[in-house]
């Protein structure tokens, strides 16, 4: 038998094809939820009835919501087929039917045109996409995980992340360029379907990719009984890790919605700061957040997890309220306050999807994170908006929305004491 020797030179390309197959599938979900907040106004006026714009706008949120509500179930299904068939087949087979739920959306007849069944169309196409971005995240961080060196897996886990807010970025500035280059009546026209049909493009370009990575060393030594052991009796096995995973969540989930995804809008409506202002300061804070997170996703690696999430949960909490009271009516005021709160913020954004795979034994590690994980959006992330809007307008409180955010965070920092020190494990034990 003639020994195989892998080169220096292969094992950069493989080590590029890992990197690139799963941040663009990872960068694709993060787009199609940006564009499809960014482009609310246009699909409200074109595939619900024109008789109640208010109402339109408010039942495309509510399809919004729909989305998150269908992630645990994504996270159950896919998290299965990872643990079961291969974390390759299910990141796949997730990045495939989120292009589906964007040609859907990018296609849909209007409702000038068939009623009621383009609202039907979207609701379809959104609970698709739903489910497959429930599953992108658990089995495209469990892949990137295990295919990371253990010394190293910090540094790697930063991808999400980068990768996530670099599909936001592209979405948000591809939404302000159609509405400066195309007219209303265009963008009305047809205009606002180009981003689904770039997100289709793209998912299908990353499907190809990821269709063509190996699965990784740790799935393939894993024995055929454990894979085929039964799922539920070991979640509740591990429902101690599972509730681990959303105490380490819903800190993060909340401030970064605030600081990361919302910020400028807020600014824009709330502060009359300038629009195209406020966007260029919200591309500026997370051009810092991306550049923030290998310095966290490093120095994890170097001095351990748990020190980097607590520096992350105690440093946003603390600042959340300086920053809050910086933003009036500027939009440096507006760059500064995100870019401060988004390096703490990247702390625990650059190493929880290393932390939660190592977490779960092999067996369970797609399901076990995927299900609590997506559990935790759902609940926290994806209501966040609605109860920011309550608290603010009908409450007349909008301070307690932030007093909420920082209470979550510093459940987080109390959860990072319930986790052991995970740096550098070895993920086949």
């Amino acid at each position: 038998m003639t020994a195989t020797t892998i080169t220096p030179a292969a094992t950069r390309t493989s080590t590029r094809k890992t990197l690139i197959g799963t941040g663009i599938g990872n960068a694709v979900e993060w787009y199609d939820w940006a564009i499809y907040a960014t482009f609310t106004p246009f699909i409200a006026s074109q595939l619900f009835s024109k008789s109640d714009p208010a109402s339109a706008v408010l039942s495309t949120l509510a399809i919004f919501a729909v989305g998150f509500v269908a992630r645990p179930f994504g996270g159950f299904l896919f998290g299965w087929i990872g643990d079961r068939i291969g974390r390759k087949a299910s990141m796949t087979l997730a990045v495939g039917l989120a292009s589906v739920g964007s040609l859907m959306i990018g296609i849909a007849p209007t409702f000038a045109a068939v009623g009621a069944w383009a609202s039907v169309t979207l609701l379809v196409a959104r609970l698709i996409q739903g489910l497959a971005h429930g599953g992108e995240l658990p089995s495209s961080q469990t892949y990137l995980s295990e295919m990371a060196p253990k010394e190293h897996r910090g540094f790697w886990a930063t991808l999400i992340y980068t990768s996530g807010t670099v599909g936001i970025l592209f979405g948000t500035l591809l939404g302000a360029v159609l509405n400066m280059a195309l007219s209303t009546e265009v963008m009305n026209a047809w205009g606002w379907r180009v981003p689904f049909l770039i997100g289709a493009a793209m998912g299908l370009y990353a499907l190809i990719m990821r269709s063509r990575l190996h699965e990784t060393d740790v799935f393939e030594g894993e024995a055929a009984t454990e894979k085929r052991a039964p799922i539920w009796p070991q979640i509740v096995r591990h429902r101690k890790q599972a509730l681990q995973v959303i105490g380490l969540t819903v800190g993060l989930t909340v401030i970064y919605y605030i600081w990361g995804v919302v910020a400028p809008s807020y600014a824009t409506t709330a502060l009359k700061i300038d629009r195209g202002e406020a966007l260029w300061a919200g591309v500026i804070g997370n051009i810092v957040f991306i550049a923030a997170l290998p310095f966290w996703g490093k120095l994890a690696d170097r001095i351990g997890r748990k020190k980097v999430l607590w520096a992350g949960a105690i440093g946003a909490g603390v600042l959340h309220f300086p920053m809050t009271a910086l933003l009036k009516d500027s939009a440096w005021q507006l760059a500064v306050s995100m870019s401060v709160m988004l390096i703490f913020i990247a702390a625990s954004a650059a190493i929880v999807p290393a932390v939660y795979a190592e977490l779960f034994p092999t067996s369970i590690r797609t399901v076990g994170v995927g299900v609590p994980y997506s559990i935790c959006v759902a609940l926290f992330g994806g209501t966040a908006p609605y109860l920011q809007q309550w608290l603010g307008t009908t409450v007349q409180m909008p301070q307690l929305f932030n007093v909420y955010a920082v209470l979550l965070l510093a459940v987080s920092a109390v959860f990072v004491f319930t986790i052991p020190e995970t740096k550098g494990k070895d993920l086949t034990l």
